[in-house]
């Protein structure tokens, strides 16, 4: 489900409790389930890769943090699939990888600490939408944030979107930035 910048800081602001799944819009909640309805917003999700366009969606989930008082959770996926050329050649090591992506989320880090938000780290490994989506019910977030980059039709439907999949497939409320 997405929703937009303006409804989440009006709930937040309102202290109102968010819209329930089928109210956001997809129109699919289980028989006899509960929608999930704390009062604001406690703990968000920011999933970054550390990409220009994932540097907008941090600003805003920086400022959507100060302003609510909320926790934030910033989170990037190293994708061991992406760390190999064509033919298997490797491009990076893991460990590599994970020493790069720390010293990125933890810039993030200190610019939401200096701005005065809450906020932590972790950097999980596989494929970035089903990380996502596992972090946000491990840590039990109330709002997932990404960016979105803008690609063609073709790049869609070759490489997928992972914000449309976490939209889709999200037990949150999730808010995407494009950039």
């Amino acid at each position: 489900m997405i929703v937009s910048m303006e409804q989440v800081v009006e709930h937040t602001l309102a202290r109102k409790s968010p819209p329930s799944l089928s109210e956001a819009g997809n129109g699919t909640s289980s028989a006899g389930e509960t929608a999930r309805t704390p009062d604001g917003i406690h703990r968000l999700l920011l999933a970054t890769d550390l990409s220009a366009a994932s540097e907008r969606a941090a600003d805003e989930a920086i400022l959507l943090a100060v302003e609510s008082g909320a926790q934030l959770v910033v989170l990037s996926v190293i994708d061991p699939g992406r760390l190999r050329l064509p033919g298997g050649r490797i491009l990076r090591r893991v460990d590599q990888e994970r020493s790069r992506i720390e010293i990125g989320v933890q810039m993030v880090v200190g610019r939401a600490l200096a701005a005065g938000a809450r906020a932590a780290f972790l950097v999980w490994e596989g494929d970035p939408a089903e990380a996502i989506l596992a972090a946000s019910e491990a840590e039990n977030v109330d709002v997932i944030v990404l960016g979105s980059r803008r690609r063609g039709l073709l790049g869609r439907l070759i490489l997928g979107s992972t914000s449309a999949r976490v939209s889709e497939q999200a037990q949150r409320r999730v808010l995407v930035v494009p950039r």
